[in-house]
């Protein structure tokens, strides 16, 4: 497979490890530092690459995403902060020819991890004894807080029971992988279920998967797609 990375933090390093290690070839590296405006998201420094991976800066990733979608570009976005752009970048890539699959986290643990928490909450439900919270934890450097995937857990329980707010207290710290936590607690007991990460290669092997699928796609997708299927 081969791949062009948008930016060059600690997630894209992640990635071109272990691209490396799969043979994949890199074709190229775009830094935030030469690309402050996006005016090195071109077609000629990209025409080689069969995909994009994007892990930047939530200030400039709508802005690097609209360029993409304006080259046709499949594009994996891991990049968090910005929900709010994510419907005009999804219609850019719908009214195109590229292909965008954006997640807050690329983990296939996690993703089994909010399903599963979604069945707990249901179990929840009708037991006001219990008092419900979200905890998640990240190192000092991540921006957002809560983090997209707290936002997430906190979607998927509150659909499960709609009469909980499921409020979420954030740790920014040290140097913390990352930590999701749903927990439960009454006066004579506390249930709670965990996601810890211990790096950042599970992120990374997610992120080269769900490009690898990406290619030959069009539109806008969804990693649960590609993972569980349609009924993901």
């Amino acid at each position: 497979m081969r791949i062009a990375l948008v930016g060059n933090g600690r997630m894209s390093q992640a990635v071109q490890t272990l691209a490396a290690s799969r043979g994949d070839e890199l074709v190229t590296v775009i830094s935030g530092e030469e690309n402050r405006s996006g005016e090195m998201l071109t077609a000629d420094r990209l025409d080689a690459a069969e995909v994009v991976l994007e892990f930047t800066h939530p200030t400039v990733a709508p802005m690097n995403l609209l360029r993409l979608a304006q080259l046709g570009m499949p594009v994996v976005s891991g990049t968090t902060g910005w929900s709010e752009r994510l419907p005009e970048v999804e219609a850019a890539f719908t009214a195109g020819t590229g292909a965008l699959l954006h997640s807050a986290n690329f983990s296939v643990g996690v993703q089994l991890f909010l399903r599963a928490a979604a069945v707990v909450a249901a179990g929840f439900k009708g037991r006001p004894e219990y008092e419900e919270f979200i905890l998640e934890a990240h190192h000092k450097h991540k921006l957002d807080a809560p983090s997209g995937t707290a936002l997430r857990l906190q979607a998927a329980v509150r659909h499960a029971d709609s009469d909980r707010d499921f409020p979420v207290s954030s740790i920014r710290a040290g140097a913390i992988a990352g930590m999701h936590r749903l927990s439960y607690d009454s006066a004579g007991e506390s249930i709670s279920l965990n996601h810890t990460a211990r790096g950042r290669e599970p992120f990374a092997a997610g992120a080269l998967a769900a490009a690898d699928w990406l290619r030959g796609r069009r539109g806008v997708h969804r990693f649960e797609t590609m993972l569980f299927g349609e009924e993901g």
